[in-house]
């Protein structure tokens, strides 16, 4: 090492000496603070702070939504809570802010748990009510569910240790449990904080509060000095230098005043111990209601015995065949007994097991002999032996002499026996020591001592006697220090010596073994739980005497150089330091303590801390002014290092600085010195440079609304940074400039973090599908960004009604920015691609629903972008249409699609997804959108009557072409073009119909096209069944009375029946007729989809065919009809009849009078024929057809 570098090494080491040197001064000034406090008591209306999320429980909780929306986990949700959590997980958990927040120190699980919780609400608002099921009822669910994943596996009946032990420095601290936490602060090892407990004797109230007169007496001397050496601070006016010194007298007098008023029997002010304190870890915690003093009935120590009779050695005064066993107890248990063995070999091998609450019990094993006389009442004793066993005993079996009865033969009686005692878990140590203190054990003299865990946190030093259950004497180890020593004068006994040393009381202990020590100072080390570790000395001490080491006990041993700087740090006049720059650095190293430890505290201060620094402030002239500007340049520090800070802290202690620079006199007073004007200057310039910093970069600040009120606070505080003093406001106009400039920033930062975030690299090269999909995904981006500035940071119009209208603004210019890609993006696009509509989709859906954005500059730019593009969409699509309307018509095969034909469906599906992708579109500019449905309907209009004339045309073709006899079929093809039309006409109502009055009229004239060809249509087929009919009837007319035909055909009937069997006439055409009626009919209802349009078609049939056979019986009026003429028509008619009558049509249809009319001429000639031929009908009958069989 060089001279320079050792120089460096021992400025370091003088410069930390130096430091630690202060701290140990400022800690003895807070200890006495903490001892008698007289000015200040601690805070009971503080806001409770909640617990932190660090880094690992953060990845934690991620791991724990994870499992859950991958279905891992027993909680049962529905699918509208599952896409919350999905959507909370990836926007929240995921996200960048998340981590920034854990890692600011900021963030606790209340604050996850608000965040979903506002999530939610809108969420459930937008949901349809349900009737039973208010929607408080779902939001309390859902937050039950939320709190279920949050916490996993844990077991939430009672805290985990870590928060139980954190939790207290919320509450209300004891003594003990202050003194350790400015231990921590200020870096004072434990055995430090003993030396100067005992050398301030913080625990003589009355040295304390002479103390404090002293202090106050040289106070006011420091007042007397200062004016008769005129020694002032350089104020801001020369008048202040007298109104000075009194403000010095004045506030000792209240100092006075206060301590005069406390109750002198009393002796001073005393913190009643709520919580107890533990050493662990030199931390505090709240051990519940269990008190300050164990009692002898909380230490229960229970232990297992195991005792094995293995034999016995030197019995001879019995026969060999004599029985002989053994008895076992243990003081105060049951007795337990071994198998009988032979005199000659007093084997056994048994053991025994008992319990026993005795650290030092009694075991008693007895040899007996049986005897077998008629009058023995009780066996004979041989011998005992009695044992006190420890948890250090042997646990091999070894000899052991039994006491043997008077007169006994068997001297040499031994018996070989084990006994194991198993220690405890609570039992952490024991042995026998020498001991001696000067509360407890004030007799020095050897005792058995057990080291006992009677809880968690809480150890006792015990003392036992034989066969004593509870301890003799017990010593509470909170708060004591271990650590080895020499050899005490006068004290007779032990080898080696160490000692347990606390607040006003100093306990020795000896042992015989420097093993036996250093195992001793080892288990009471963990048991303390203190920070100082107990060296052991490199030579074993001598055994005590009287003419041993003179040197005076000390608890810790101190050279002369240590010993006399704590004198001096004791004895330190207070009013000669300069407590400016001590409290300065007391509050900043507090304040680093309270933002490292495992609470979002957002800068506040503990309620035992907050009055510790109260108190030492009164009891030490602080000005409070000064305080109040460290404590903003401290936090101001921590913000500037991206910790969250509470703004309303920061207004806080601003506004008493602002008040106490412009004469307002907050703290009474009235001096106001030029230092402090120019920190305040230069604070106020600095806290306005980090207030427009944090509005620039609010998304980050205040990430996601966190804090809550945050952003309302920050926002008051520019506004009260603003003011030139403390009357007048700032401008409504100059504010809102400010503000507007830092929104401007804040634009171009949020859309340079989120292209940085998507990794989106903007490049005119690159292809115009890559540029289209980045567009897509950072309008995405984009508009969740505002989404989330909406909901979460809104709540500056409760500072400025006009904060929605800068955020409108701020919305703007972030658009603008993403407007120049955007418009980069879609000039490389091709002329005829139409991928970009789904990007005006997403981008107009969440404009035209915010009130601020709808029509604004970027909407208004957006419709004038695609404007074109939709024209020429819908131009083309057009074409395309009509096109395929003509080819598909030409090339139609008219096979059953769907609803209709391969053309009419391909048409209808073409036509209502346009409509549907312009209605999706949500033009927002009403003229347009109202020119574009006109549009579409009355394409929709123009095609659908182009689809029903050629269809027509079709069908008209088809039906020149069908057959004329019976044996004619309603084509398939036929009845698609039937269900075309339907079709049609239901597409009608939903393509063509628009709310103005000129379009309804144009689709009822589409209406009335249909509805004409479909009368056609049927007509067309009707007439075709008609002509069937007719020749049916034309075959029958050759049968009228008087023809020629009609004479040859019943000869030539007549004649062949002499000789063969001749088929019944009239039955094959009339079968004929009936399966053709039959089979159309069925096609008709099989394949035409409409049954309103079947009913029609039926009843037109029906009634053309009943009228056909009326004229034809009319004809014939005069003639009498032939009796295959009368069979043919009946059976006809009847069938006929009833067929239409199951195929549903009605009765007044039926019974018309054209079938009134038949009827009757039938039922005549029938009564003709039958007079005149007799059986010729061969049963058939209109009034008896319906018997017949079908």
């Amino acid at each position: 090492m060089t001279r320079r570098q050792q120089w460096k090494e021992r400025e370091r080491f003088q410069k930390e000496e130096e430091e630690r040197k202060m701290n140990l001064q400022i800690y003895v000034f807070v200890l006495r603070c903490i001892a008698y406090p007289f000015n200040a008591k601690q805070p009971t209306d503080m806001t409770r702070r909640q617990q932190k999320v660090n880094k690992q429980q953060l990845q934690t909780v991620k791991e724990r939504f994870l499992a859950f929306l991958n279905g891992e986990t027993q909680i049962v949700a529905d699918e509208a809570f599952c896409n919350a959590v999905r959507s909370y997980y990836e926007s929240f958990l995921k996200s960048e802010r998340a981590s920034r927040m854990v890692q600011s120190g900021g963030c606790s699980a209340n604050d996850f748990r608000e965040v979903f919780k506002k999530n939610i609400e809108r969420r459930v608002r937008s949901l349809p009510e349900i009737d039973g099921l208010s929607k408080e009822t779902v939001l309390s669910s859902w937050i039950a569910k939320y709190d279920a994943i949050y916490r996993g596996e844990e077991d939430t009946r009672r805290p985990t240790q870590r928060a139980h032990m954190g939790s207290v420095s919320e509450l209300i601290l004891s003594k003990e449990q202050l003194y350790e936490m400015f231990q921590q602060i200020l870096g004072v090892r434990k055995f430090e904080h003993q030396l100067l407990y005992n050398g301030c004797q913080l625990d003589n109230v009355d040295e304390q509060a002479a103390q404090i007169r002293r202090e106050l007496d040289g106070r006011l001397q420091l007042a007397e000095n200062i004016a008769r050496e005129r020694r002032y601070p350089k104020f801001i006016s020369a008048d202040m230098e007298v109104l000075y010194v009194e403000e010095l007298r004045s506030s000792v007098n209240l100092l006075m005043a206060n301590l005069e008023s406390l109750p002198v029997s009393k002796g001073g002010p005393d913190f009643k111990q709520k919580l107890k304190r533990s050493s662990m870890n030199n931390s505090f915690l709240d051990l519940g209601d269990e008190g300050d003093i164990l009692s002898k009935s909380d230490v229960v120590l229970s232990f297992t015995l195991e005792i094995v009779i293995v034999e016995v050695h030197g019995l001879k005064s019995l026969a060999p065949n004599q029985v002989v066993y053994c008895t076992m107890e243990v003081e105060g248990g049951e007795k337990l007994q071994t198998d009988q063995a032979e005199a000659s070999r007093p084997q056994w091998e048994t053991q025994g097991d008992f319990t026993t609450t005795h650290p030092l019990p009694s075991v008693k094993v007895k040899l007996f002999t049986e005897r077998t006389g008629v009058l023995a009442l009780e066996d004979k004793e041989l011998g005992r032996v009695v044992l006190n066993p420890t948890t250090n005993s042997p646990k091999q079996a070894e000899f052991h002499r039994m006491v043997v009865p008077r007169n006994s033969p068997d001297t040499d009686l031994r018996i070989k026996l084990a006994v194991r005692m198993d220690k405890p878990p609570n039992m952490k140590h024991s042995g026998f020591l020498y001991a001696s203190g000067q509360r407890l054990r004030k007799r020095w003299k050897k005792r058995y001592f057990v080291l006992v865990q009677v809880s968690q946190y809480t150890f006792a030093m015990c003392s036992y006697r034989e066969k004593k259950a509870e301890p003799q004497e017990l010593m509470q180890l909170e708060g004591y220090t271990v650590d080895y020593c020499d050899p005490q004068p006068g004290l007779q006994g032990g080898c080696v010596f160490f000692n347990a040393v606390k607040e006003g009381d100093l306990v020795i202990f000896a042992c015989d073994d420097e093993q036996d020590r250093v195992l001793w100072v080892q288990a009471m080390y963990r048991a303390t739980g203190q920070s100082y570790k107990p060296v052991p000395p490199q030579l074993n001490r001598t055994t005590n005497r009287k003419e041993g080491n003179p040197k005076p006990p000390t608890p810790i041993s101190l050279n002369p150089s240590q010993r006399q700087g704590v004198e001096d740090l004791i004895s330190a006049t207070p009013s000669r330091f300069d407590h400016s720059t001590l409290f300065r650095v007391l509050q900043k190293k507090t304040l680093q303590h309270r933002m490292n430890d495992s609470f979002s505290c957002l800068g506040w201060f503990s309620p035992g801390q907050v009055f510790v620094l109260d108190e030492y402030c009164a009891r030490y002239g602080v000005r409070g002014c000064h305080r109040h500007l460290s404590y903003l340049k401290d936090l101001m520090d921590y913000s500037e290092k991206s910790a969250l800070v509470d703004p309303t802290l920061l207004h806080y202690s601003y506004a008493f600085c602002a008040s106490h620079i412009h004469g307002n006199r907050p703290d009474g007073m009235g001096t106001v010195t030029v230092e402090e004007k120019e920190q305040f200057e230069s604070i106020r310039s600095r806290l306005m440079t980090l207030l427009m910093n944090q509005i620039t970069h609010f998304r980050y600040c205040f990430p996601f609304g966190r804090p809550d009120g945050a952003l309302k606070a920050t926002l008051s505080l520019l506004e009260r940074v603003l003011m030139r003093d403390i009357t007048t406001p700032v401008p409504s106009e100059e504010m809102k400039n400010l503000l507007q400039k830092c929104l401007e920033k804040a634009a171009q930062i949020n859309y340079s973090q989120l292209l940085d975030y998507a990794q989106i690299k903007v490049d005119p090269e690159e292809a115009a599908d890559k540029q289209l999909e980045d567009m897509l995904m950072l309008g995405e981006l984009c508009i969740e960004v505002l989404q989330q500035n909406d909901e979460h940071h809104s709540e500056g119009r409760e500072a400025f009604s006009w904060w929605s209208d800068l955020l409108a603004d701020h919305a703007e210019a972030f658009l603008c920015l993403y407007r120049q890609n955007l418009d980069s993006a879609l000039q490389v696009q091709p002329a005829d691609s139409w991928n970009t509509f789904p990007l005006f989709q997403l981008l107009n859906n969440f404009l035209r629903t915010d009130p601020h954005l709808c029509n604004g500059p970027f909407h208004k730019h957006l419709q004038d972008v695609f404007v074109p593009l939709v024209v020429r969409y819908i131009d083309l699509m057009e074409s395309s249409i009509a096109q395929s309307i003509h080819r598909g018509f030409e090339q139609e095969t008219w096979q059953p699609v769907s609803n209709g034909s391969a053309t009419s469906e391909d048409l209808f599906w073409k036509l209502d997804a346009l409509q549907m992708f312009v209605l999706d579109l949500n033009w927002p500019e009403p003229e347009f959108a109202k020119h574009l449905e006109q549009r579409l309907k009355l394409m929709a209009s123009d095609m659908m009557e182009a689809c029903v004339k050629r269809t027509k045309s079709a069908f008209d073709a088809k039906m020149q072409k069908a057959s004329k006899s019976t044996e004619f079929r309603v084509p398939l093809s036929v009845c698609t073009m039937f269900n075309i039309l339907m079709d049609a006409k239901k597409q009608c109502s939903k393509l063509c119909v628009l709310d103005c009055s000129q379009e309804q009229q144009y689709h009822s004239r589409i209406d009335v096209l249909i509805d004409e060809t479909f009368k056609e249509m049927i007509s067309s087929l009707i007439s075709k069944f008609a002509v069937v009919l007719d020749g049916v009837l034309s075959k029958l007319s050759r049968y009228d009375e008087g023809t020629f035909f009609s004479s040859i055909l019943s000869f030539t009937v007549k004649a062949a029946a002499k000789y063969v069997e001749v088929p019944k006439p009239g039955m094959d055409l009339a079968d004929t007729y009936i399966t053709f009626v039959r089979q159309n009919q069925d096609i008709l209802r099989d394949r035409i989809s409409d049954e309103l349009y079947i009913e029609n078609l039926f009843e037109q049939w029906y009634s053309s065919s009943m009228k056909a056979v009326c004229v034809w019986l009319t004809d014939r009026l005069d003639l009498q009809l032939h009796t295959y003429q009368l069979k043919t028509l009946i059976k006809i008619v009847k069938k006929t009849y009833r067929d239409f009558r199951l195929q549903g049509v009605l009765d007044g249809t039926l019974n018309n009078r054209s079938y009134e009319t038949i009827y009757n001429r039938l039922t005549v000639e029938e009564a003709t024929a039958a007079v005149k031929a007799g059986g010729a009908l061969q049963g058939l009958s209109m009034r008896d057809s319906d018997e017949e069989d079908i």
